[in-house]
This record gives structure tokens, C-alpha cells and sequence, in this order.
């Protein structure tokens, strides 16, 4: 009875409100549809209106599928060879499953924790038209402030060092098939690019981008494995394994931060018609994550072996081709996504500081961008100063986020658990 209770709170509420703004496509929390949806179409604009949701508005069980497999492997796919050479075979196909596992898991206590502290204030009649819940929210809501400090403080550092791995990772990739400027240069050129994501309004909008987003991630990783298979095995491969303990918990590390997306989930969540369908989700997309995953590291590590010990970008070993130099692109293409979830967060939390989150206007939300450009501009800047040691800012990011992947989910649970009073207020198990 209260898992149905729930439901009818959570996704009554929210689709009411969505019809409320109708078909405005610029509300941080816009479905198209109700009243504004009819008139469009009796007035000739309804295949414009259509268009627009097909491409712009998600919200469906789908479209967070798309958004949390596209946003778990980005470069760290290129690296994760690499990680293998530091492993060996089993130990990294073991991390890969576990951490996996354990992602998921803490997944699912953040959208038990989502769900109940939005219930407790839709009953308070809180109204979240304009406004994208983030975690360190619902660490305030449910535990207080000690905890949203906590939680805001590890979330944005993560995001932040998260974009400057985007930029670097850019500029490294980009290198294989255009060495006409130096890493640096590029940075530059893909931190200017990049910037404009604070244009897009919410997670909402990255409906057709998550959708490539995994398409472009897909071909790259088959790519790797057929083009590794094909290879063949360089002559006197070896595959001696973790030599050193720095090395191999620098690989594991590298593994946690592949399935470690949390810092955006309850953004991806609130984007949800019905964010209380969400718990499972992380969970198959983890799954279809290691169908990528397992098959191109395992390839290219028995192709290359301790070579890889030297080149932690599985592009630096693989002969140019047509095929190659279109996994470089698609995934400069998906690097620009993932900059784009790394970062809308940070520009939420912008906002709220200076006071325009909840503006109902475009032309407002728009002109918002500007002051959003102090921190975004500023990725950039931070990540020119070490453009060519990625695989260090992977590990070094990767120390933050165990915080985020599980110390903090975690011990949030048990303190929703601790007291009798908070048991009590709980509307599901």
C-alpha cells in the first residue's frame, strides 16, 4: 500500500504540473502535452510540437535508460585497457562485475532516498515546476545540513574535475588524427565548444543526445574489439599482471569511476514522468554498459599485453584507419555530451546561488547563461594544467567519487534507519 501510495503521489502530482506549463520547452521540468499541445495542433503546429518532443522533451523509462548507460563510459572505455595491463585479466574483469554490482546497488538507495524526500514535499504542496531536486537537496530534507554540505561539496568537486577529464580526454583523442596543434591548443579549442552546453536547459533536452550518445560509445567499443581481434597478437606479448600495488589499485580506481555516474542521477531522476520507476534502471544499464566493457578491454589487453603499460589510450596502439579515425570523432561527439552531465548540474547549483533557477522565462533562463559562464569558463582553465596525465585525473577523481558512489548513500540510509521517528515517517520500505 505505501509503494502505491508513493506512485500516486509522486507521478500524479508531477504529470499535473507538467500540463500546467504546457508545451513552454524551456521549464526545467516541461512535458509537452494538456491544453497547449491541442491548441498547437488545431492551429497547424502540431507537427512542430511533435517534432520538438521527439527530439527535445524525454522523460520516459527509456530515456533515462539512454542517459545513464550513455553517461557511465565515455573515455574511460579508451583507458580501461590500460587498467587491465596494471590488473591483469581476472582482477579486472572481477573489479568490472563488482563495482559494477555495487553501483547499481547504491543507485537504487539514492532513488529510494529521492523518492521519499520528494513525496514528503509534494504533501507539504512544495511545487517543483520550475524547480531540478539535486542530491545534496535531499540530504537536507532527510538529514539536514551537515549532510547537504557534505553531499554538495563531494557532488561538485567530483563534476568539476569530471569536466576537466572531458576536456583533456578531448584534446589526447583528437591528437590521433590531427597533430597540427599541440594538446594544449586543442583543450582550449574544446573547452570554448563545450562551454555552450550551460544553454541547454535541463536534462529533459538530452533526449536525442543520450540516445547517440550510447550509439557512438556502442561503435567505439566494438570497434576496439574487432580491431584488437583482428590485430592479432603483437609479437612476444606478455601479460605479466599487477607488478606493483600503486599500480594496482590505480586500476582499480580507474574501473570504480567507470561505474560511479551517481553525481547526476537525481537530476536524471527528476527528468522522469515517473521517477519512482527508476530503481531497476541503473541497473540494466550497467548491464548493457559491460556488454561494452568486458569484451574491448579483454581484446585489446591480449592483443597488446604490458605494452599497454605505456599507452593508457587504447587508440595510441591501433594502426590508423577510416574505422578508427570515426571512433575518434564519435567519441569527441559523446566527450561534448558528457561534459554537458557533468557540468548542467553545476550550473543548477549556479542558479540557485544567485536566485534564477525557478524563472519561468526562456529569455530569463538564457540570460542566466552569462553569469553560469563564470564557473564553466574556468573548466577550461583548470584543465590545462596537466593536458597530457589523464590517466592520473582519472584515479585522482575516482579517490572523490568512492565517497559519492557509496560512503554517502550509504550512511544516509542507515541514518533514515537509526531513529524510530524517521522509520515512522517513511512512506516505503
Amino acid at each position: 500500500m505505501a509503494s502505491e501510495k508513493v506512485e500516486t503521489i509522486v507521478a500524479g502530482n508531477y504529470i499535473e504540473m507538467e500540463r500546467d506549463v504546457g508545451g513552454d520547452g524551456g521549464d526545467h521540468g516541461d512535458q509537452p502535452g494538456g491544453d497547449a499541445a491541442s491548441s498547437g495542433a488545431r492551429g497547424g503546429g502540431g507537427e512542430k510540437l511533435a517534432l520538438s518532443s521527439l527530439f527535445w522533451h524525454g522523460g520516459s523509462v527509456y530515456d533515462a535508460w539512454f542517459s545513464c548507460a550513455s553517461n557511465q563510459v565515455a573515455q574511460v572505455l579508451l583507458t580501461l585497457p590500460y587498467s587491465f595491463s596494471q590488473l591483469g585479466m581476472a582482477s579486472g574483469l572481477v573489479f568490472q562485475l563488482f563495482y559494477g554490482l555495487m553501483g547499481s546497488w547504491t543507485a537504487y538507495l539514492i532513488s529510494v532516498l529521492y523518492v521519499e524526500y520528494r513525496t514528503r514535499k509534494e504533501r507539504e504542496k512544495v511545487d517543483f515546476r520550475n524547480h531540478v531536486i539535486q542530491w545534496f537537496e535531499v540530504l537536507d530534507g532527510l538529514l539536514g545540513k551537515h549532510w547537504r554540505n557534505i553531499g554538495l561539496f563531494f557532488n561538485c568537486t567530483f563534476l568539476l574535475f569530471g569536466s576537466v577529464i572531458q576536456l583533456i580526454a578531448c584534446a589526447s583523442n583528437i591528437y590521433y588524427i590531427n597533430d597540427k596543434y599541440d594538446k594544449r591548443t586543442w583543450t582550449y579549442i574544446f573547452g570554448a565548444c563545450c562551454a555552450s552546453t550551460v544553454f541547454i536547459p535541463s536534462f529533459h533536452n538530452y533526449r536525442i543526445w543520450s540516445f547517440l550518445g550510447l550509439l557512438m560509445t556502442t561503435y567505439t567499443a566494438w570497434y576496439l574489439t574487432i580491431a584488437a581481434i583482428a590485430h592479432g597478437q603483437v609479437e612476444g606479448v606478455t601479460h605479466s599482471g599487477p607488478s606493483k600495488m600503486v599500480l594496482y589499485f590505480t586500476g582499480a580506481t580507474n574501473i570504480l569511476y567507470t561505474f560511479g555516474g551517481h553525481a547526476v542521477t537525481v537530476e536524471i531522476m527528476h527528468a522522469m514522468w515517473k521517477p519512482q520507476k527508476f530503481k531497476l534502471i541503473y541497473l540494466v544499464a550497467t548491464l548493457y554498459v559491460l556488454t561494452l566493457t568486458l569484451p574491448s578491454a579483454s581484446a585489446v589487453y591480449w592483443a597488446f599485453g604490458d605494452m599497454l603499460l605505456d599507452h593508457s589510450n587504447a587508440f595510441s596502439l591501433l594502426p590508423r584507419s577510416g574505422f578508427r579515425d570515426a571512433a575518434v570523432i564519435l567519441m569527441l561527439i559523446h566527450q561534448f555530451i558528457t561534459f554537458g552531465f557533468a557540468c548542467t548540474p553545476l550550473y543548477f547549483v549556479w542558479e540557485k546561488l544567485i536566485g534564477v533557477h525557478e524563472t519561468g522565462s526562456v529569455a530569463l533562463r538564457a540570460r542566466r547563461g552569462s553569469p553560469s559562464w563564470c564557473p564553466s569558463g574556468s573548466w577550461p582553465s583548470s584543465s590545462l594544467l596537466r593536458p597530457h596525465q589523464l590517466h592520473r585525473g582519472l584515479a585522482a577523481v575516482s579517490l572523490i567519487q568512492q565517497f559519492i558512489v557509496y560512503s554517502v548513500e550509504v550512511h544516509a540510509k542507515v541514518m533514515m534507519l537509526a531513529t524510530p521517528v524517521q522509520t515512522a515517517e517513511m512512506v516505503q520500505d
